[in-house]
């Protein structure tokens, strides 16, 4: 039986050697290569690049070969390079998509496919569905050329992506007074591609920058996952607190996800990362412009919106809806739940590395630390707001596990009243003190997702709780 590749969340994503096999990758390729040329781009350009886990260098020139014996040209990475920096690498070489081989946050057992277009944005939901309906059923039915023929042709071309990304990003950020404020701070690339990229725009000035899990090491040590929230952080975190550091940075595997710790060595949860983003947009550089957001982000951007008076846009949970909004209404910032942020000036796509930078910016300009900056934003807000989430494994039949959460039709959820309910994707209810909780599959594993956002610290747990018993894991 031929394995069926899908494209989730954020692209498709397996087991090494299990189901994400080379011949597997070569299919995938096969079906963008063809959706490609559908769209009349032969002999057009495709940037390919790719993360630190296992093999993913020699998947990617798996992918190169597809794409050169499908008529197209492509630009490889010369080495492993953080995802903001190959959607760049895409508008500057005037390319017409991307491949980037990466599992972002996944454990260490799997591997990724993800494509881009020509913005270096994530593919709309129905373009995704036509790529995998041209995916062929066998890997015999994929048209290669070997790596050597392609590059004597002219048809692949090995590149360094970062002085191109660098360039653009100096027109976004004054990056001298971020070297020369001395600042002491605490880097945790994940054991991925941000590795070396903070010191490397930060350094030579009074600003020290202690960089950990910055090698390759494919099975991320001291972290279940390189995904930038706790428990994975608490190496980081400890840091802080050691090396009396102003704040941690960390990007995820691939570096299009951004976590902050402050300077006491707390976790700054991602809803209050993006909070922060926008309000520093809005307020300290007075730029305008709409915000798009998921459903399973914070309701803090939609009082920000109502304060500066710009409009608030929410999607569907993945950058395949986010990125396509942004562009749709020139979006100042957009994001989600898993810590991924965009901004306008800057491709389409999730930016770790500008993330951390403009954080940066905020403390600089504004004198003070991550702990007083969140004490600013809700004070601004005139009210504090709590986030958790928890994820737990589900067996059995999703759409009866969907029916029965309809079914459930709860009246309070941690004490507090519900007040209507957003399907659009997922189920959200939403709560008399203008929180909610989102109960939610997702598109990448088999997992159920249970969010909350509260103005009640205390009612956080028990509307988690009241979540996980909805959807009959508990």
């Amino acid at each position: 039986m031929t394995y069926a590749i899908r494209f989730g969340t954020d692209g498709w994503r397996g087991v090494i050697a299990e189901d994400y096999t080379f011949d597997n990758v070569r299919r995938a390729a096969q079906g963008f290569a063809s959706f490609l040329l559908r769209q009349g781009r032969k002999d057009e350009w495709v940037v390919i690049g790719y993360d630190k886990r296992f093999q993913s260098e020699h998947f990617a020139l798996a992918a190169a070969e597809v794409l050169a014996g499908n008529g197209l040209r492509v630009y490889l990475t010369q080495d492993a390079t953080p995802t903001p920096v190959i959607a760049y690498a895409v508008v500057h070489q005037k390319a017409c998509g991307a491949i980037n081989i990466t599992a972002s946050h996944n454990p260490p057992t799997d591997n990724g496919f993800k494509v881009r277009d020509e913005h270096g944005g994530a593919i709309p939901p129905q373009q995704l569905k036509e790529i995998e309906a041209l995916i062929p059923p066998s890997a015999e039915d994929v048209k290669r050329m070997s790596a050597p023929e392609a590059e004597s042709q002219g048809r692949l071309v090995r590149f360094d992506p970062a002085p191109a990304y660098i360039e653009h990003i100096q027109t976004l950020v004054d990056l001298e007074p971020l070297r020369q404020a001395g600042l002491k701070l605490v880097v945790d690339p994940m054991w991925g591609n941000g590795a070396g990229w903070f010191p490397r725009l930060l350094g030579g000035g009074r600003t020290r920058i202690i960089e950990i899990h910055n090698v390759r090491n494919p099975i991320f040590p001291e972290m279940k996952r390189p995904e930038p929230i706790p428990p994975n952080i608490h190496v980081g975190l400890q840091a802080v607190r050691e090396h009396g550091a102003d704040a941690l940075l960390i990007t995820d595997g691939d570096a299009d996800r951004f976590g902050l710790g402050d300077e006491h060595g707390q976790f700054v949860n991602q809803l209050r990362v993006y909070a922060l983003l926008a309000y520093y947009l809005l307020e300290v550089r007075g730029e305008r412009g709409p915000i798009v957001k998921t459903l399973s982000t914070t309701t803090m951007l939609n009082r920000l919106g109502e304060r500066y008076g710009v409009p608030v846009y929410e999607t569907g949970v993945g950058f395949k809806y986010v990125a396509p909004k942004m562009l749709e209404v020139n979006a100042l910032i957009g994001g989600e739940e898993s810590g991924g942020y965009a901004f306008r000036g800057n491709v389409p796509e999730r930016d770790g590395i500008l993330a951390g930078l403009y954080l940066l910016d905020f403390m600089v300009k504004s004198g003070r630390r991550p702990s007083q900056l969140l004490e600013l934003l809700f004070r601004e807000l005139g009210q504090e707001y709590f986030y958790d989430r928890v994820d737990s494994p589900f067996t059995g039949d999703r759409a009866a596990r969907e029916q029965r959460i309809l079914n459930a039709n709860p009246q309070t959820i941690g004490g507090l009243r519900v007040v209507g309910l957003n399907t659009l994707d997922g189920f959200q209810f939403k709560l008399e003190d203008g929180g909610w909780m989102l109960i939610r599959f997702s598109g990448t594993e088999p997992i159920l997702r249970v969010y909350c956002e509260t103005t009640h610290r205390d009612r956080v747990q028990a509307i988690l709780e009241d979540g996980l018993r909805i959807a009959g894991v508990k």
